[in-house]
């Protein structure tokens, strides 16, 4: 069977059904949902759904704070009668729900818990929802549970009508970008649009049957992890969804997975935790540990670094980084990462270390993925997000700019055109990315071309090069480099302040209790210039960060400085931070 609408992924997985398919922990329990239940329960819903008056067309809201198996029941049942089901991420306010349920026009919404029901509450009555219906006991909410009870099996009939009336160019889903300013954009995405990217990013990943399990965190929502979702129901991999970022190491060790994915910032977090505790060893094993990393940070594949270095990895493998898996659930071999560029060094020692890092290139206009990165045919390359899928042409801009054309570009932003009309030209897709490609077809991405600037003396600044650059420092948590018209680059840095503590520990520095006071201290102000000093040697003079002001602030995404894909959010922790700014160049 050729899947041509998302639906038709878990009719295939019920040719080879798991008992395991779709995994959630409930007060402290995992409950598996097997292939036939999930099925069986994706056809009730679709019946009560189709009872309720649902139809063709129609806009289902789905809200959760994590991600559930009640989620993916929802979003098969409702693309089964041809509606289109409308994500939305649970972090964002109040009036954000208000904007986006009218302008999808969502008939009804489905939602997590009360969490989510006391900010939807409070907007309701502007909206147009006909019910709301939370997977979650709340008090003066009703239940999804009603879409079981009373079940007419003799309304499948109309189901399968209504699945065969569902063509693959049919609008599937409109995911509201986060956005780093502005109103979010409605991106609409067909059944083919998606169900295209799914084959075509699938064969880049080497999923087996043998080894099928999968932690799932990053949200749902996001088109990024819904395609992987709909790749593990294709390829028959057992999906369990973590609790939470905070739980995702108790969760790794419950679960025990062989794949995963993760954003750049959670690779990060977990290489720092690592590294620092090197510094609680002693000794020899001290020096094996730090060795090892070096090691792992010269990491070529393919045994490009030859026999001795691969005799000494084999070594480091055992004695270091075989704990490092197993602090990762010991059977970790695959790490998708995306959302956001990933500093090669990561992706060097983590490959070093027997975990393969890919690492993925797209947006959620080409659904998302462009290209991807994979150990086969000689496609990973650090630094690189891999060649080009199946049936897609990208082409480089004459000023650097990505534009593509292929099957998973979407059918545009909902009601409005002139924006539409701003990105797909000439029937290419202008990503807004500036890259390029080299002669192997490997796609490096260099910059967003809205945030390059020039400085007062003309010359361009590439941020994002310089970021992540800068955050190889084990002092710096998040980095925004701003400048523009300036005479040069500086930074509003926030500080890591959970391995500053053990820092100031080991080295016997009173910093005070407080953020503000952790700021001000002289010694960690030297300890990041001089970071920043070497780091900066990798540029040029005019792009060198010559002064920085810390944040004694956490960066959050409630807090507003990140999107829920944890990206910067420019403008804002610009604004916000207007006054550290004028200090920069005063």
């Amino acid at each position: 069977m050729k899947p041509t609408r998302l639906f038709d992924f878990l009719s295939i997985q019920l040719e080879n059904p798991l008992e395991k398919s779709l995994n959630t922990k409930y007060n402290g329990s995992w409950e598996a949902t097997s292939t036939k239940t999930f099925y069986d329960k994706v056809q009730q819903a679709s019946r009560k759904l189709h009872q309720m008056g649902v139809k063709h067309g129609d806009k289902i809201a789905l809200i959760s704070t994590n991600n559930r198996t009640e989620w993916c029941i929802m979003d098969q049942a409702i693309l089964q009668l041809g509606a289109t089901t409308v994500p939305i991420y649970p972090t964002i306010s109040a009036s954000e729900y208000e904007y986006v349920l009218n302008h999808s026009e969502s008939k009804m919404c489905f939602i997590s818990d009360v969490e989510i029901f006391e900010k939807l509450k409070t907007i309701q009555g502007n909206t147009s929802l006909e019910g709301v219906y939370s997977f979650e006991d709340v008090t003066d909410c009703a239940s999804w549970n009603m879409l079981f009870e009373e079940d007419d099996s003799d309304l499948q009939t109309a189901v399968e009508a209504a699945k065969k009336e569902v063509k693959s160019s049919d609008l599937a889903t409109i995911i509201y970008t986060s956005g780093t300013t502005g109103r979010p954009k409605g991106v609409m995405l067909s059944h083919d649009n998606v169900v295209s990217n799914v084959l075509a990013a699938a064969k880049k990943l080497p999923l087996t049957s043998k080894k099928n399990i999968a932690l799932s965190f990053l949200p749902v929502c996001h088109i990024f992890e819904r395609v992987i979702l709909y790749i593990y129901y294709y390829k028959g991999i057992e999906i369990h969804f973590a609790e939470s970022l905070e739980k995702i190491s108790d969760n790794l060790n419950e679960v025990h997975p062989y794949v995963m994915t993760a954003v750049p910032r959670l690779l990060e977090k977990v290489y720092d935790k690592i590294y620092s505790r090197g510094a609680d060893l002693d000794g020899i094993k001290q020096k094996l540990f730090y060795w090892a990393v070096d090691l792992g940070l010269r990491y070529e594949p393919y045994g490009k670094n030859g026999f001795w270095y691969e005799f000494k990895l084999g070594i480091a493998r055992k004695l270091i980084f075989s704990k490092w898996q197993q602090a990762l659930g010991g059977n970790l071999e695959l790490i998708c990462s995306g959302s956001a560029a990933l500093q090669p060094r990561l992706a060097r020692v983590f490959s070093a270390a027997g975990m393969t890092v890919t690492e993925g290139y797209g947006l959620t206009e080409t659904s998302p993925v462009i290209s991807v990165s994979e150990e086969a045919n000689g496609g990973l390359k650090f630094g690189s997000v891999g060649r080009v899928i199946d049936g897609l042409e990208v082409k480089i801009a004459e000023d650097g700019e990505i534009l593509c054309k292929g099957p998973n570009v979407m059918q545009g932003y909902y009601k409005d055109p002139e924006k539409t009309a701003e990105v797909i030209k000439d029937g290419y897709f202008h990503t807004g990315d500036i890259g390029v490609l080299d002669a192997d077809g490997q796609l490096k991405i260099t910059d967003r071309k809205k945030q390059l600037f020039k400085t007062s003396g003309g010359k361009y600044i590439a941020p994002q090069l310089l970021e992540n650059q800068m955050k190889q420092s084990l002092f710096i948590e998040q980095i925004m480099v701003i400048g523009e018209g300036q005479k040069m680059p500086g930074a509003l840095i926030q500080p890591a302040f959970e391995y500053i503590e053990t820092w100031a520990k080991d080295n016997a520095i009173d910093m005070g209790t407080s953020l503000e006071s952790i700021c001000e201290n002289q010694k960690l102000l030297d300890a990041i210039q001089e970071d920043i000093t070497n780091h900066n040697q990798h540029f040029g003079k005019w792009e060198q960060i010559k002064k920085f002001e810390l944040i004694p602030e956490v960066w959050s995404i409630d807090a507003g400085h990140l999107t829920p894909t944890m990206k910067v959010k420019r403008k804002v922790v610009k604004e916000k931070y207007q006054a550290l700014c004028d200090k920069i160049y005063a």
